[in-house]
């Protein structure tokens, strides 16, 4: 009895795929856009705002982070310590990769704050 069994999960060998051809042969087309891609290009587009009394044309991620500085002014904790964690993140990462530049302390009161920080957002929040 040579015969290989067929049934679910066993197709017969000639259905099989061959050694050395992929069993999506196509697979994703490139330049075909992902999350990341998507999310950069939406950032980057131009919105026009209004900005002291003059029309303004900015990208979408540059008023994302105005809307946010500007309500952590206002007395927002949740936007001041997102502001602040993406602060300290994009420094600590320009410190690992050497493409920032940032002095000894201001990156330990960076580390210092960041535990109170966490702990504040997760033990309290604001109410809302």
């Amino acid at each position: 009895m040579g015969r290989d069994k067929v049934g679910y999960g066993r197709p017969p060998k000639a259905n099989q795929f061959k050694p050395g051809k992929s069993g999506n042969p196509k697979g994703r087309p490139k330049g075909s856009l992902n999350l990341v891609n998507d999310l950069a290009a939406e950032l980057s587009e131009q919105i026009t705002v209004r900005e002291d009394g003059r029309t303004r044309r900015i990208s979408k991620q540059r008023a994302l982070i105005k809307s946010l500085l500007a309500k952590g002014i206002k007395g927002d904790v949740r936007a001041a310590a997102a502001v602040l964690a993406l602060y300290a993140r994009v420094n600590v990462e320009g410190i690992v990769d050497g493409s920032n530049s940032i002095d000894d302390a201001e990156l330990a009161i960076l580390k210092r704050f960041a535990p109170r920080l966490l702990r504040s957002l997760i033990g309290k929040g604001d109410g809302s």
